[in-house]
């Protein structure tokens, strides 16, 4: 798991919006996805670097169209975000681990 800072800068009423979310890249065959349980969005790229910079896109993406539409904040808390003190934070992950199970067919 990795955590970055994604800047979304926006021409609406909100300059600059600083979020920490966690990011995991999975190798999918040959290709790399970005995928965050934050916002429930990956995406996907030939290379590591591709991926992410591809899921950077998508994240501005995501917030310049909630914020557009009015519809941050109730998408935010579909997404189990929660609002204290003015500011937005994710949910937290606690676990990221491989698990086996034992499927009857």
């Amino acid at each position: 798991m990795k955590a970055l800072w994604y800047s979304v800068s926006t021409i609406m009423k909100i300059p600059m919006l600083e979020i920490n979310i966690p990011l995991f890249i999975i190798r999918e065959g040959k290709a790399f996805v970005a995928y965050t349980p934050a916002l429930d969005l990956s995406t996907a790229g030939k290379t590591r670097k591709e991926a992410e910079k591809r899921f950077s896109q998508a994240v501005q993406i995501f917030f310049e169209e909630t914020i557009k539409r009015g519809t941050l904040a109730s998408a935010l808390l579909d997404l189990g975000w929660q609002k204290t003190n003015r500011v937005w934070m994710p949910p937290i992950v606690v676990s990221n681990e491989m698990k086996s199970l034992t499927l009857h067919a």
